[in-house]
C-alpha cells in the first residue's frame, strides 16, 4: 500500500470513500490474459482526472484497490509495481487529482487470500486503517467481481462497462446477475451520478494538462 497525501487524520467520526479499482477504470486495461507491466503502456482513460478531483472536492477518500497477479507470474516486481503506482499518483496529482491510498493484491487467483476480489480484504484494511464508513462509501470497478467485492465490505458499487457491454432497458448491463447500484460509461459518468445520489454539489471547473 503507498500513502500518496497527507489529507488523512484520525478523528472521532468516520469519513466516506470512494474505491476504484485500477485497470478498466483509471488506464486502459490490457488484452486478455496480458498486463500492464510498464509505464509506458501506461494510458489513462478518458475524464479520469476530473472524475478524482470532484472526488477529492466533495471530501471523499479517494483509495485504489487492485488485483495484480502480474506480481506471482513474475512479470514485475513489487518495487516495479510500486515504481509505477507512484508515478501514477504523482501525475494526477500534478493535474489536480489527489489519490489518498493504493491497496494491491499480488497472489495468483488459484491461491486463497484475504485481499484478492472479490474478497474484501482491502477495502476492509483501508477502512480500519482510515476510519471510513463502509456503507456510506462506494466501490467502482469495471467487471463484477469489483461489484462483488464492494457488496462484501458493505459498500454501494457502480459499474463501468466495456466498450462491448450493453445495457437493458432498465439501465443494467445484459447480465442479469450484476447487482451494481450504478451503471456508467466511464469513471466520470460514474462519479457525477454518485454525487448526485448522494446530494453533492460540486461546482464545474476547468482541469490543466499534467505536466510529464
Amino acid at each position: 500500500m503507498i500513502r500518496t497525501s497527507h489529507r488523512y487524520k484520525r478523528c472521532c467520526f468516520l469519513t466516506r470513500a470512494v474505491f476504484l479499482d485500477r485497470d478498466g477504470v483509471i488506464n486502459q486495461k490490457a488484452p486478455e490474459g496480458q498486463y500492464v507491466t510498464r509505464w509506458e503502456d501506461f494510458e489513462f482513460l478518458p475524464g479520469v482526472v476530473e472524475g478524482i478531483t470532484l472526488l477529492n472536492r466533495a471530501s471523499y477518500y479517494v483509495i485504489v484497490v487492485t488485483n495484480q497477479r502480474c506480481i506471482a507470474k513474475g512479470l514485475m516486481t513489487t518495487a516495479e509495481l510500486e515504481e509505477m503506482h507512484q508515478r501514477m499518483s504523482a501525475f494526477l496529482a500534478r493535474a489536480g487529482a489527489t489519490i489518498d491510498a493504493i491497496y494491491y493484491c499480488p497472489h495468483e487467483a488459484e491461491k486463497f487470500c484475504n485481499c484478492r476480489k472479490p474478497t474484501p480484504g482491502m477495502l476492509l484494511d483501508a477502512a480500519s486503517s482510515r476510519g471510513i464508513d463502509l456503507p456510506a462509501s462506494w466501490m467502482i470497478g469495471d467487471s463484477d467481481i469489483d461489484v462483488e467485492a464492494g457488496k462484501n465490505a458493505g459498500c454501494k458499487t457502480a459499474r463501468l462497462l466495456a466498450p462491448t457491454e450493453t445495457v437493458d432497458q432498465s439501465g443494467r448491463p445484459g447480465a442479469p446477475w450484476n447487482r451494481a447500484d450504478i451503471v456508467a460509461p466511464s469513471l466520470l459518468v460514474a462519479v457525477r451520478q454518485i454525487l448526485h445520489c448522494e446530494g453533492a454539489t460540486v461546482g464545474s471547473f476547468a482541469v490543466g494538462p499534467a505536466v510529464t
